[in-house]
């Protein structure tokens, strides 16, 4: 990234062309360490602003997003709940590229390959901003979650 130059990933681009406000914020990406909290100490934010994406698959409605806290795991029975499912799962780490477009560390809510039932963890309603992947390891963009949601037709919800 020469010049502070960034280029703009698929999600900034949609962002962009929905005239939401964002900003995208590089960080040092560690092949050994790609847990939400590792990305939150390169930001120097608290984690609690920190978002991972997470891909899920029901057993009625098929596959649909999770934006948690980074320091949260899903409830899968919340989760199932939520999505109108008996129960669900974590999809397996080499359906991820083929189902979203996205790879692990890298899997933004915006710009998969569909949009998926999505739900936001109800914590970022009461955030001014979260941070979320732009769909490539070493960026995150910071956007009201508000926006977020509204354009990935996400719920607030509790999942955890």
């Amino acid at each position: 990234m020469a010049h502070g130059k960034i280029d703009k990933t698929n999600a900034a681009r949609l962002l962009d062309r929905a005239k939401i406000a964002y900003e995208l914020v590089p960080y040092e990406v560690d092949e050994e360490h790609l847990a939400a909290t590792h990305v939150a100490e390169q930001l120097g934010e608290d984690i609690s602003t920190v978002f991972k994406t997470l891909v899920l698959k029901g057993d009625r409605t098929g596959y649909f997003v999770c934006v948690v806290p980074g320091d949260h795991e899903v409830d899968l029975k919340a989760a199932a709940k939520v999505s109108g499912n008996k129960k669900c799962d974590l999809i397996p780490m080499k359906e991820l590229l083929p189902v979203t477009g996205y790879i692990r560390g890298g899997c933004s809510p915006i710009g998969m390959k569909k949009l998926f039932p999505t739900y936001i963890h109800d914590s970022a309603a009461t955030l001014p901003f979260i941070y979320i992947s732009a769909g490539v390891r070493g960026l995150q963009l910071r956007l009201d979650p508000k926006d977020l949601a509204a354009y990935v037709r996400a719920t607030f919800v509790s999942l955890s």
